[in-house]
């Protein structure tokens, strides 16, 4: 080939050019190695989600048999306040759980990703909770802020209601999901740590940088697509939680702590509204998924630039 035939503009493909692509790439055996994954991924996520779509424009209680009205629940979502009250106790313990959790998690990952020997014994037992299932969590934070028989009645000082008292119910539950989560936001934060240059930090040395400097001037830029990652998981992770809170609390007192994970299985197995109770895990869905998307999107992650720039 010549340098003119080189610099000559390719022809798009014809038609049958593209079939022919398409049929070669679908006989391929990388293809068919994901087969796998796309049939458990269609049998246990995309069918549940239409069974719900399914329900949520019915009327059942879960004896009887189905009865469709149309959009008749989407309307009683629009019009319910209790759902709505829902929405903004998730999203307060969304905000709350990342303000808490992200620079807890960052300082202890920057901490636990040295070299010394303390730091990874310290490290091991640190990541306790993450074996533990929630429910056990849950279980024995009730009893040890139990305002009879808990913590502070034992040392001798006066019980306070932590789960009884609206105004908080929530903080200690926030407290309770950070215990237990920061753990593994930190396995992320030093594994990303760990991936960053050690030349940037001598270099740095060598210009007089001290320790809060370097910092934030190579740590920080550094784990910009960690963060992330962990920022998104942690978001969307918030709207799942219903072990603790149920077992904790079971979203009281009051309302005061019924997120919509709560919310859902109290309308559909305590009130046994099944069908309205289908269009609140819709609802859920949508927002886990609009809030990953956007995050994904607007922190520039989509571009998966690399972490190690300036190297």
């Amino acid at each position: 080939m010549t340098a003119t035939e080189a610099l000559r503009p390719t022809a798009p493909p014809t038609t049958t050019e593209r079939r022919g692509r398409s049929a070669r790439h679908w006989t391929e055996p990388s293809t068919w190695f994901a087969a796998p994954a796309l049939v458990f991924f269609a049998a246990f996520v995309v069918a549940p989600i239409v069974v719900v779509i399914v329900l949520s424009m019915m009327d059942w209680n879960g004896i009887s048999a189905p009865e469709l009205n149309a959009a008749e629940n989407w309307g009683k979502l629009a019009s319910d306040s209790g759902m709505w009250h829902s929405v903004w106790v998730s999203l307060q313990v969304m905000i709350l759980c990342w303000v808490v959790q992200t620079p807890i998690s960052i300082l202890l990952g920057v901490y636990v990703a040295g070299q010394q020997r303390h730091r990874a014994v310290l490290a091991a037992l640190f990541f306790l909770p993450l074996v533990l299932s929630s429910t056990g969590i849950g279980i024995v934070w009730r009893n040890l802020v139990d305002p009879e028989f808990g913590v502070l009645p034992a040392l001798g000082l006066p019980g306070l209601n932590l789960l009884g008292d609206a105004n908080l119910a929530l903080f200690t539950l926030i407290f309770v999901v950070s215990w237990q989560f920061i753990p593994f936001h930190t396995l992320i934060y030093q594994a990303g740590v760990r991936q960053i240059p050690a030349q940037l930090y001598e270099a740095a040395e060598l210009d007089g940088a001290g320790p809060v400097q370097r910092f934030f001037l190579i740590t920080l830029p550094q784990l910009r697509n960690t963060i992330v990652t962990s920022s998104t998981l942690m978001l969307v992770g918030s709207l799942t939680y219903f072990d603790l809170f149920y077992v904790l609390s079971e979203g009281g007192p009051g309302d005061a702590t019924r997120i919509l994970p709560v919310n859902m299985y109290v309308t559909g197995f305590q009130q046994y509204q099944l069908g309205y109770a289908s269009a609140i895990a819709l609802l859920l869905v949508a927002l886990g998924t609009a809030l990953s998307l956007g995050l994904t999107k607007y922190s520039g992650f989509a571009r998966m630039r690399s972490d190690q720039e300036g190297a």
